[in-house]
């Protein structure tokens, strides 16, 4: 069984259609912060076995900056969330926590329920 990812915009997909870039939880420091500060976000990551918030491209599709949350040990997808609005939450501004993933069937349906007014 191939494994499987739910893009927020398009729908539940094969992980083939992904590119990863890495962890999403490095913070990149100010302009004027110490070479130790740029040092650690550019060469320092933790190996994590377990969950873990990764972007993801959805390269083979809307091209859209994914942060997806899995479990680096058993490779389960737990959340997919919008890269924007993930940034938007971490930044304290509007915008939602990670939502976990729904079927594309779900998806599809909520979209043609908001189409004909009924969401």
């Amino acid at each position: 069984m191939a494994s499987l990812i739910t893009c927020p915009h398009c729908g539940t997909r094969p992980k083939e259609e992904f590119t990863i870039r890495g962890d999403a939880s490095p913070v990149r420091p100010q302009l004027g912060a110490a070479f130790a500060a740029w040092d650690a976000y550019v060469h320092l990551r933790d190996n994590v076995r377990g969950p873990m918030k990764e972007h993801w491209q959805h390269s083979g599709g809307c091209r859209r900056w994914l942060v997806v949350e899995r479990d680096t040990f058993s490779h389960a997808v737990h959340a997919v969330t919008d890269a924007a609005e993930f940034a938007r939450g971490q930044a304290g501004g509007p915008g939602p926590a990670a939502k976990p993933a729904r079927p594309a069937r779900a998806a599809k349906a909520a979209t043609a329920a908001k189409g004909r007014g009924q969401a």
